[in-house]
């Protein structure tokens, strides 16, 4: 399978996604923003990744490659080719299916649980567990689409992923980190790490090794299911 990622900065790669990839022998081809950059013809991909960011959805004259990424994603949603939206990633596929894209009332940074939608009864998530760890890192959140169903959601953020079609998933949170990847938000985004309910500690944001597995485990669900 062909696996094309949006990357808008360098350290938010695509973490345990490489890893699957790699185990599964799926190639993998990346539009990197912050360099020189192409996007491929929509016919070249069977599935499009789109990670997260700092940018908001709007922040299009800071970063005018925003709306030509918009359009892109919004020609994949045209043409069916399977799409999994990450952080930024699941802000710009709502945006692009006509849903609002805003401030949330409190930034969440750190592990907190996300809560299945007791609706979902069959698909992917079907079997999951009602509550699981994820890790976050956003100030921004989102409406739900029209026709999309809600997959999770947390104390701090009601909308928290939703599924579109079956084909397109937006997550807000994130499963792909690694604790490489981690370190690294810490390093170049610790200026996020304000006081707040929802705000953890770098030691905090450090101490849950345990996690990883889980998150890894349940994000290769998802994976495997767009894989076919």
């Amino acid at each position: 399978m062909k696996i094309h990622i949006l990357q808008h900065v360098p350290f938010e790669g695509p973490g345990f996604i490489a890893e699957w990839a790699e185990n599964n022998g799926h190639s993998l081809t990346f539009t990197r923003f912050f360099e020189a950059f192409t996007i491929p013809l929509p016919t070249n991909i069977d599935l499009l990744i789109v990670l997260g960011g700092p940018m908001s959805v709007d922040d299009t004259e800071q970063y005018p490659w925003l709306d030509g990424e918009l359009d892109y994603i919004r020609q994949m949603l045209k043409i069916d080719v399977k799409v999994l939206g990450i952080c930024l990633g699941a802000q710009m596929i709502a945006g692009v299916l006509g849903a609002r894209v805003y401030p949330n009332d409190q930034r969440e940074i750190g592990w907190f649980p996300i809560k299945k939608n007791a609706a979902i009864k069959r698909g992917v998530f079907e079997n999951l567990a009602t509550e699981v760890p994820a890790f976050h890192w956003h100030g921004d959140t989102f409406d739900l689409p029209k026709e999309a169903k809600r997959l999770f959601s947390s104390e701090a953020c009601f909308n928290q992923g939703f599924v579109f079609n079956e084909r397109v998933f937006a997550l807000q949170f994130h499963w792909e980190v690694t604790k490489e990847s981690v370190r690294k938000l810490i390093e170049f985004s610790g200026d996020d790490l304000s006081n707040g309910e929802y705000v953890q500690s770098v030691d905090e944001l450090l101490s849950s090794a345990e996690a990883y597995a889980v998150i890894h485990q349940n994000l290769k669900k998802l994976l495997d299911y767009l894989s076919f």
